[in-house]
Order: structure tokens, then C-alpha cells, then sequence
């Protein structure tokens, strides 16, 4: 079949059919007695005329058992792609097949000591900002949106992720290098190992702090493969931007303080949350290398306190510009300089609603609060993608 330019009825040009039998002309749906005139979009005619669009074309038009079951497919994929895994699947008609795109993980089979894990990670030589910051690096890319994502699975040791560079690729490395090792030792999944890690790092900079809050841990996550990831499908994931760790990949329009709010929006927080996990991200020393220590407003890096308020709503210090995205907090009275910060930090004490929340942790009386918020958040995070946790709740 060949085709030619026309007009369609609306003004717009599409391809008709040349010497179209008239047996193969469609019914007219305004009178059954007429024939309709085919018309097809440059879309439709790339199926014919493209090489490899062709190829498609004949095996489908060849092979129609194989055209259903490739639509059916894509069909499925389109409407169901925003639910995640096929945990998330409900009624009997769920389909039973392990679909590659779904980014299913197996659940573990073996049992472990959380005890043991716990205390060879605190025998080993990783600092406790480096614990967290693998930790929130593997959780962080759970999105509500879509529930895609997330630390089961422990893809942050698999491509796409582990060379992601908000991932801080070699230094990411050398820290799983440990902590598999651990995985391996314990019988325990790297994917838990990483969480526990994080914990045990979370708690060192609780106790530095004075205070005893424990951190929540609940097991069972899965190790998935390289095989069970499809790199096309999480490359999408990747963190452009976190303003929780101080971090944007390029200059892009949008301010980082705007970028922030999307990150908290698709990690599902509020307001409250987003705030009290930033103030506390930054004086646990967990900043992006390229952020160096903008945000870190605090004497006592690893430590879980409540500086990053005291000094961010401290009136003795005045803001100047730097950059387009750098500050000096700058001391009135000796005029020196005393801390560097991005937008994303400032923007805690400028805007009227996040400053509110900055003053309530700001307060002596609420150091204590300030912990036990963080830590909530902080695990929040670490099972957003759990639903069998969510189910028990």
C-alpha cells in the first residue's frame, strides 16, 4: 500500500491510501452504506516505512496471537506502572508472571543476629556520617508518585546507582565493600545491612549528643540482582538534586530550595518533616562532597544536636551572597565569617512557615523533641517502601 498527502476534513495534512481495494475500506459510523476514507498521521505511516518499525509491523501482522500478547503487555505496563511491585497487587485477576519492569525483589530466606550485625558495623573503621549517608542514599529514591524505588532491594550497589554521582561513586565503594562483607559474614541481606548501618551510625551521634533515643529497625528486606534490574527503567530515578544532603548536580532555573520542596513532596513528607530531617542531615556532617560544609552550623559535626537551628535563627549573624548559591553567615560584631550556606539552608529562616518550624527546635527545652522527630522521620524514610510494614500499621 502506498500513500499520498491530503488534507483531512479538520484542515490538517495527513497520508491516504493510493488504490485502496474497496473491499478493505472501513464502514462509515455515520452511514453503514458508505465507505470511509483511511487516513493516517506521519506517526502511523513511520510503522510501514521505518526499517525497524517495519520489522515490528510484519511480525505483529503475521503473528496475531503475538500482536494480542504484546499489547496486552504494554497495555498492563501503562496502567499499572504507577503502583511499584506486584506486592502492591491486589484480587485474584493480579497477574502471577515476575515482570522485569515491576523492580520485584525476593523475600529473604535466611535468619540472622541484628545484635551481631549491629556490632560489626560499630567495630568497623566507617565513620558514622558515612553509615547514614549510605544508608539515606539507598532510601531516598522511594517516590510515593509511583512507589518506585527505595532501599529493599539494595540497587545502590547495582548500575544504574552506584555510579550515580549524588551517590558519590568511590567513596560508596569502599563503604559497601564493608558492609558486604558484613551481609556475608552475618547471613544477613545487604540491603538490612545497609539500614542497620545507618542506625547504628544515627544512634552513635544520638549518644554523642547525651540522650538514649533508640533507632527502629524492622528486617526483611531483599538483595536483588544485576539481572532483576533494568538499568533503562531506574536510571529515571536517579537524584538530579537532594537538597537534604546539600546537593545539585548542575545550575539548573529552578532554585534549590524549590528543588527541595519537589524531593520532600516525592518522598511523601510534610513540612515539618522536611525541616527537622534537613537541620538534622547537616550537623550529622552528611553534605554532598561538591556542598564541602555549607549548612553545617555547628561546632560538633556528628553530633545529633539542635545547632543548625540555634544558628540559623541567631540574630547575631547577618547573611551575604557569594555566589548565586552561596552565603556567609557572617558574626556582627567581629565582622568574621562563621559559616558558609546554600539557598536551601537559608530558606529555613526566610520563609515564614519553615522558620516557625525552625524555632520550635531552635528551643533549649526541645533538644530532646528535636532527637525523637528526627529519628521518626528517619525511619519513615527507611521503610517507605514496605509495605508489609504499612499493612501492620
Amino acid at each position: 500500500m502506498s500513500g499520498k498527502v491530503k488534507k483531512s476534513p479538520a484542515g490538517a495534512w495527513q497520508w491516504e491510501p493510493v488504490n485502496l481495494e474497496e473491499e478493505k475500506k472501513p464502514v462509515d459510523l455515520g452511514d453503514p452504506k458508505k465507505k470511509a476514507r483511511l487516513m493516517f498521521t506521519d506517526a502511523d505511516m513511520a510503522m510501514a516505512m521505518d526499517p525497524e518499525y517495519r520489522k515490528i509491523s510484519e511480525r505483529f501482522y503475521k503473528d496475531p496471537k503475538f500482536f494480542e500478547d504484546s499489547f496486552a503487555r504494554a497495555w498492563f505496563k501503562l496502567t499499572h506502572r504507577t503502583m511499584g511491585n506486584r506486592e502492591n497487587y491486589i484480587g485474584p485477576w493480579a497477574p502471577k508472571e515476575d515482570l522485569l519492569w515491576q523492580g520485584n525483589v525476593s523475600s529473604p530466606k535466611k535468619k540472622y543476629n541484628i545484635d551481631k550485625v549491629k556490632k560489626m558495623v560499630a567495630a568497623s573503621k566507617l565513620s558514622a556520617s558515612d553509615l547514614i549517608k549510605t544508608a539515606w542514599d539507598s532510601a531516598r529514591t522511594y517516590r510515593v508518585t509511583d512507589k518506585r524505588g527505595g532501599a529493599n532491594g539494595a540497587r545502590i550497589r547495582l548500575a544504574p546507582m552506584k555510579d550515580w554521582e549524588a551517590n558519590e561513586p568511590k567513596k560508596l565503594s569502599k563503604i559497601l565493600k564493608v558492609l558486604e562483607g558484613i551481609a556475608k559474614k552475618t547471613g544477613a541481606t545487604v540491603a538490612d545491612t545497609i539500614i542497620i548501618a545507618g542506625n547504628v551510625g544515627l544512634e552513635k551521634a544520638i549518644n554523642k549528643a547525651g540522650s538514649n533515643v533508640k533507632v527502629p529497625f524492622n528486617p526483611g528486606r531483599g538483595d536483588s540482582s544485576q539481572k532483576q534490574t533494568e538499568i533503562k527503567n531506574f536510571k529515571w530515578l536517579e537524584p538530579l538534586h537532594d537538597g537534604f544532603r546539600n546537593y545539585v548536580k548542575s545550575d539548573y532555573s529552578v532554585m534549590p530550595e524549590e528543588l527541595l520542596l519537589e524531593r520532600a513532596s516525592l518522598m511523601g513528607l510534610t513540612a515539618q518533616e522536611m525541616t527537622c530531617l534537613v537541620g538534622g542531615m547537616r550537623v550529622l556532617g552528611t553534605n554532598h562532597e561538591s556542598a564541602k560544609n555549607k549548612g553545617t552550623f555547628t561546632d560538633k559535626v556528628g553530633t545529633l544536636t539542635n545547632d543548625f537551628f540555634i544558628n540559623l535563627v541567631d540574630m547575631k549573624y547577618i547573611w551575604k551572597p557569594t555566589g548565586k548559591n552561596s552565603y556567609d553567615m557572617i558574626d556582627r560584631k567581629t565582622n568574621k565569617v562563621k559559616y558558609t550556606a546554600s539557598r536551601a539552608d537559608l530558606v529555613f529562616g526566610s520563609n515564614s512557615i519553615l522558620r516557625s518550624y525552625s524555632e520550635v527546635y531552635a528551643q533549649d527545652d526541645n533538644k530532646e523533641k528535636f532527637i525523637k522527630d528526627f529519628v521518626s522521620v528517619w525511619t519513615k524514610i527507611m521503610n517507605a517502601d514496605r509495605l508489609n510494614l504499612k499493612k501492620l500499621n
